[in-house]
């Protein structure tokens, strides 16, 4: 995939798909059935061959999709695709206060995360104030399980996306701080994939 990516010269246009594997699915015996319903096209920004023929690859998120239909005839899957919209929100006072409300609730994770007492707000003054965008970047940046991931991804607004994210931060940080926890990593899955 990779290599038909690379062929193509508009670096706009290496857009592939990701959609997660349901826990405990294997998609060449179950198909579409194995997958979560939304996925979210890709867009390859940078790779760098490694050993082995593989390749580590730099990606920006680029539109969410659910899956119509599924091809699994050969290794490289493909499927019919239908792109969700993403509603433009409309500026407001409480939109711009909830998506800093969000970034601030972001700032005392990462304190958490760090062992760190406070929460300095000031490190996100060069991040877009796009509630779109942050909705996203954040979703990307906090450790979750795969159907919390789904949840926000499903979000059809950038409020609901923004509330949702939010609540799960204050979750999150709670845990840290009062169980001294951080999150697993590597039991955020059960099973490994190189999918």
């Amino acid at each position: 995939m990779v290599q038909e990516l690379l062929e193509i010269p508009d670096e706009e246009q290496r857009e592939f798909g990701v959609v997660a594997i349901r826990d405990g699915h294997d998609v060449t015996t179950m198909g579409i059935d194995a997958l979560h319903p939304i996925g979210i096209s890709a867009v390859m920004r940078e790779v760098t061959p490694s050993e082995g023929g593989r390749y580590d690859i730099v990606t920006t998120g680029a539109r969410r999709f659910t899956v119509k239909a599924l091809d699994t005839s050969s290794p490289l899957l493909s499927a019919d695709v239908e792109w969700l919209p993403e509603p433009v929100p409309v500026e407001s006072a409480e939109l711009s206060l909830l998506t800093k409300s969000t970034l601030s609730e972001f700032a005392a994770y990462r304190a958490a995360l760090s062992g760190e007492l406070n929460s300095d707000v000031s490190i996100f003054e060069e991040l877009p104030k796009d509630p779109v965008v942050v909705g996203y970047l954040l979703t990307a940046a906090i450790l979750l399980p795969t159907d919390e991931r789904q949840a926000l991804l499903g979000a059809e607004t950038a409020e609901s996306r923004l509330e949702l994210v939010r609540t799960l931060l204050r979750r999150e940080t709670s845990l840290i701080q009062h169980f001294g926890a951080l999150p697993a990593i590597d039991l955020l899955t059960d099973n490994f994939s190189s999918n």
